[in-house]
């Protein structure tokens, strides 16, 4: 796959899309989320690929929106611009296979936003995490809704209200990154939590992904019905079936991705 504004590789079974924006500080122009979703979709095709590592060039993961198509658009065109905002977000979540978010610098407002929608994330120690839209006026109100799910009411507003940026270490006590590590080891520790993800059965990871994503806004009653059923289904798939004779054999199982 070839793109304008990203880069694209795959070691192994993992695949490395790089937002490859640096003298813009990867802002997320149109251009660039529109690229990003159908590289997404692409993705989400090839059951080789068993997770995606979404990374950043330069010095900064991601800036945010595009403040230069920003400026003087009609109510129209600020909609295409959040609809195209929004379905990149719906894509990373609706793809089978884990996106890990591997941050390096600066994630502020839809930047943010976009690694707080991974399903995972890795930061280097020298990153940071803001969604500063309040204090120019635009208050950030599409990353309000992946970063409350990530962190909670209470984090979610302190961020929000005051535009201040949380270093990697809080972002990891308040949940919205996995690990934080030296920046030499940010690639290294990226790959080894894809290749952690990618020893299990892919249909295992994708029911489990899409389980997670639907039962989380449910009330408890709600989400207990609907994870029985799902995981009724999946132990009649045969993966189920070898992992558990595998356990019980204890040999390493081997899948089917059926």
């Amino acid at each position: 796959m070839t793109y304008q504004n990203l880069l694209f590789e795959i070691e192994n079974r993992t695949a490395i899309v790089t937002l490859n924006r640096p003298n813009r500080r990867n802002a997320l122009s149109l251009d660039l989320m529109r690229e990003l979703t159908a590289c997404f979709e692409e993705l989400g095709k090839d059951r080789s690929i068993a997770a995606v590592i979404l990374a950043a060039s330069g010095k900064v993961f991601c800036s945010g929106h595009d403040l230069s198509e920003m400026v003087g658009r009609t109510v129209a065109e600020y909609r295409e611009i959040f609809d195209a905002c929004v379905e990149l977000m719906e894509q990373i979540q609706s793809i089978p296979q884990p996106v890990i978010a591997e941050v390096q610098g600066m994630a502020t407002a839809a930047g943010c936003q976009l690694a707080a929608t991974c399903d995972l994330a890795v930061a280097s120690e020298d990153a940071s995490f803001a969604t500063p839209g309040v204090r120019i006026g635009l208050f950030c109100t599409t990353p309000m809704v992946a970063l409350t799910r990530s962190i909670g009411r209470k984090r979610a507003l302190e961020m929000l209200l005051t535009g201040e940026a949380i270093p990697a270490c809080r972002a990891a006590e308040w949940g919205l990154v996995n690990q934080v590590v030296a920046s030499a080891e940010l690639r290294a520790r990226a790959l080894e939590l894809a290749a952690r993800v990618g020893d299990a059965s892919p249909l295992t990871v994708s029911i489990g992904k899409q389980a997670f994503y639907t039962q989380i806004d449910l009330d408890q009653q709600k989400a207990y019905a609907y994870a029985k059923e799902v995981m009724t289904t999946n132990a009649l798939a045969g993966d189920a079936r070898e992992g558990i004779s595998a356990f019980l054999e204890k040999r390493v199982a081997c899948w089917s991705g059926t």
